[in-house]
């Protein structure tokens, strides 16, 4: 069995928040939105459905309380979830709060406007809060 490795280019592209109880949970290196990704600590996982059925609902579970949670702490409009991998092979699930004045509304993120970077302040302040609501929300992570 092969130990988990994080994809360079969500390392790259991405700032760690913390390791939930199946996944580590990233933020988006773009502060043109509330963007994290969870990606689930199992070697080489691909898709959803190589994931055994305990592994997926535990995926749903935390994906369910991070949708939520962001939404809240970011007044959130809509949420997109979305797990497309056609970039970065290795599982992942994207969570993006949408407001209606955001850049891309109502198209998808992607290319639509340059990623601004994440300024260190706003990181931590973004860790301050969303990891305090997640945690009162029922979430059990590791910083």
């Amino acid at each position: 069995m092969t130990e988990f490795i994080l994809h360079p280019r969500l390392q790259e592209d991405c700032h760690f928040l913390a390791d939930l109880e199946l996944s580590r949970l990233l933020l988006m290196d773009d502060a043109n939105y509330p963007w994290c990704i969870l990606v689930p600590r199992v070697a080489d996982a691909r898709e959803i459905h190589e994931l055994t059925a305990i592994r997926q609902s535990q995926l749903l579970t935390e994906s369910s309380r991070l949708a939520r949670t962001m939404l809240e702490v970011f007044n959130g409009e809509k949420m997109n979830i979305a797990a497309l991998g056609n970039m970065v092979p290795q599982l992942h699930v994207h969570h993006i709060v949408r407001k209606q004045s955001d850049h891309a509304w109502p198209k998808p993120v992607w290319g639509q406007v340059a990623a601004t970077p994440y300024q260190a302040k706003a990181i931590a302040d973004i860790r301050g809060t969303l990891l305090p609501a997640l945690h009162a929300a029922g979430e059990k992570f590791q910083i």
